[in-house]
């Protein structure tokens, strides 16, 4: 009972910094340039900060085996996520097919899961998710993006992938994890021969850069929610009933989820590693479908709905799927 109270505790928390957005969008207290530059922010700086202080745990070879299940479970999540999504709508009109091909294809979950992941399971959650979600990244720069337009060359998706903030993240905090050094101190050995006043100063700068990141992580979560509630302000909800926007839903939040927790189930994998898994699958859609198929011609209304009501059925789904699991 207790847990189920802490989850809950969690979503109203969450439902009210949604709120909060809605009212600082439908006030006009922030504009659409501010919304622009708040996503800006938090994807390229609050949520990488996040990322690297979710890998400040104790390091051994089981994380690095947990690792590689993550890394398989999401490849074959993100392989099924593709073959659904080139047989489902074949029927639908072109438009609105490729907006629908790529909510099944990318989630959320790089920007809502992380947040999430942290909010129930704690650092380890956020740092096992961080890994989880690389596949997708790399799907959503590759198979995501021909879903709107031609397929990029390789040598684009991998300059996109490698050199992504969430990646270069990812990349520093496993160095500070294997190292088990905190922010900063690999450059201790390079100043250990310094002058005293050079050395005191760094490790002035070194301890300022090290809480620096981690008070700059800790705003992840309630500016990604004001953000995603701003989103959902630009909607009228009178006009969010489609059914087609709820076919998305479904799929996003309760088919592709299940399927991941029979498989982890049949294949005996730690619950742990089955709850981030779950719970990362089962996110809404990605909040980029809206914008892509602004840029390239699609049905933008048609994508902004499906990533408004499955973003709102999230609230719903993801404590269901938690209890579950």
């Amino acid at each position: 009972m207790t847990e189920i109270s802490e989850l809950w505790s969690l979503q109203c928390m969450m439902f009210m910094l949604l709120a909060v957005g809605m009212v600082l969008k439908q006030k006009g207290i922030i504009k659409d340039e501010g919304k622009t530059v708040l996503t800006d922010v938090v994807l390229y700086f609050f949520l990488p900060c996040n990322i690297i202080n979710s890998f400040r745990m104790e390091f051994d070879l089981k994380i690095l085996h947990k690792f590689a299940v993550l890394l398989g479970i999401s490849i074959l999540v993100q392989v099924v996520s593709y073959g659904l999504s080139r047989v489902l709508y074949n029927r639908k009109p072109a438009e609105v097919k490729r907006v629908m091909q790529y909510c099944t294809i990318v989630s959320n979950a790089g920007f809502l899961g992380l947040p999430i992941a942290e909010g129930i399971y704690g650092a380890e959650g956020m740092m096992y998710t961080s890994i989880f979600t690389i596949p997708m990244r790399v799907m959503m720069w590759s198979a995501g993006i021909a879903c709107f337009t031609e397929s990029p060359d390789l040598k684009s998706i991998v300059k996109k992938i490698a050199v992504h903030p969430c990646i270069i993240a990812v990349y520093i905090g496993l160095g500070l994890m294997v190292l088990q050094k905190p922010l900063g101190t690999m450059y201790a050995g390079i100043l250990q021969h310094s002058a005293l006043w050079v050395q005191s100063l760094s490790g002035v700068v070194v301890t300022a850069l090290d809480k620096a990141v981690r008070s700059a992580g800790s705003c992840t979560t309630p500016l990604s929610m004001i953000l995603i509630g701003m989103m959902l302000a630009e909607v009228p909800l009178r006009s969010l009933v489609n059914k087609d926007a709820l076919v998305i839903s479904a799929m996003r939040l309760g088919i592709i989820p299940l399927m991941v927790l029979i498989g982890c189930k049949l294949f005996r994998v730690d619950e742990f590693l089955m709850g981030v898994c779950v719970l990362i699958t089962g996110m809404p859609a990605g909040t980029t479908s809206a914008i892509l198929a602004a840029k390239y011609g699609c049905d933008y209304t048609f994508a902004t709905k499906c990533v408004v009501v499955s973003t709102l059925l999230s609230m719903l789904t993801i404590p269901l799927w938690c209890m579950a699991i």
